[in-house]
């Protein structure tokens, strides 16, 4: 499939590692000019999705050199505490999850609009998760950002829908990354966990098809990837 994808300015945020740094690569690929933002020092573009001077200053800059940006992918994101009872969890831990995976989110999305209003087919892909929609044991910070990415996306589509932006969601279930690897204490990886798992690259390519013109009818959605988990019933048959 043509995504027509090439020459287009695609910004990741989180670009650094990751889904973020695979959706980067899937973009390049496709002939695609990415800016990666991320919080790290090494980024290309350094910037704390949590702090909205500057993401302002980051996009604009990004937009001043390659004139304009056309897609827009929010992938930064932190799990925070992981097997914590949600009666156990420090403010702070709650502040800070949120700060990065919702309200990061939102800056980024904020401030890409004046420059997303100006482009041909623009399109925006926020990062949820399938813990936007079915909860994990220990993990109440992560699940409700999650559930406010996924909203946040179908808020932003209807806003954004006069000015011809799509805004969609991916919502992956665990994907084998550095993050998901500390989270889960798998050092070595997911070989023989007996759960599936899903790769960066795999993700990617969602992302990518719903960034691309190709999906032009498809807004406001969310596109669940979890081996079909949550399709299936938990009633008894036996």
């Amino acid at each position: 499939m043509e995504l027509r994808l090439a020459d287009r300015v695609v910004v990741v945020t989180g670009g650094a590692s990751g889904i973020g740094a695979a959706c980067a690569e899937a973009f390049r690929a496709e002939g695609a000019r990415v800016a990666v933002l991320d919080r790290s020092a090494s980024a290309p573009w350094p910037a704390d999705v949590t702090d909205e001077a500057q993401v302002a200053a980051a996009l604009d800059a990004i937009a001043g050199t390659h004139g304009g940006i056309d897609v827009l992918v929010c992938c930064a994101g932190i799990s925070g505490p992981v097997g914590t009872h949600a009666a156990d969890i420090a403010v702070r831990d709650w502040d800070s999850v949120m700060a990065v995976n919702a309200r990061g989110a939102f800056l980024s999305a904020k401030h890409a609009v004046p420059h997303l209003r100006r482009a041909a087919a623009p399109s925006i892909v926020l990062l949820a998760s399938d813990s936007s929609l079915v909860a994990s044991e220990g993990m109440a910070p992560y699940c409700a950002s999650k559930g406010a990415v996924l909203m946040l996306g179908k808020a932003l589509a209807t806003d954004l829908a006069p000015d011809g932006i799509r805004v969609n969601c991916v919502c992956p279930s665990i994907v084998d990354t550095p993050m998901s690897r500390a989270d889960m204490g798998l050092a070595a990886g997911f070989d023989g966990v007996g759960y599936p798992v899903q790769s960066p690259d795999e993700v990617a390519a969602l992302v990518l098809f719903l960034a691309s013109p190709v999906s032009r009818p498809v807004n406001g959605a969310h596109l669940l990837s979890d081996f079909g988990m949550a399709a299936k019933s938990g009633f008894p048959m036996d």
